[in-house]
């Protein structure tokens, strides 16, 4: 199977991030402007994880240093973070959120 189950819909809102664990990868689900996103959960400029991070304007705020990355692309949108987060192929299905695993 390509496609992972990591959760249910209902347990991701706008606001906040849902933390899901894709084959031992940390990777957060944003719902954003109705589309999901999935991104690597960790910054690009500190190798921290993004636990706690905002969503704003389809934007992940890491909670350290405030970088902001685009959830559509992965683009380090402002310092201290110039690298981009890896993106994941992410899909509802019956109520599911599936996110498709990394080769």
């Amino acid at each position: 199977m390509r496609w992972l189950d990591v959760g249910a819909a209902a347990d991701l809102s706008e606001e906040t991030p849902l933390e899901v664990d894709l084959d031992g990868r940390a990777v957060l689900v944003v719902r954003c402007g109705g589309e999901l996103h999935a991104v690597d959960d960790q910054c690009t400029h500190d190798g921290e994880r993004l636990e706690g991070a905002a969503v704003e304007s389809c934007q992940v705020i890491g909670p350290r240093h405030g970088a902001r990355f685009c959830l559509r692309t992965g683009e380090a949108l402002t310092p201290p973070a110039y690298e981009p987060l890896r993106t994941y192929p992410v899909r509802l299905e019956a109520g599911r959120i599936l996110i498709e695993r990394p080769d």
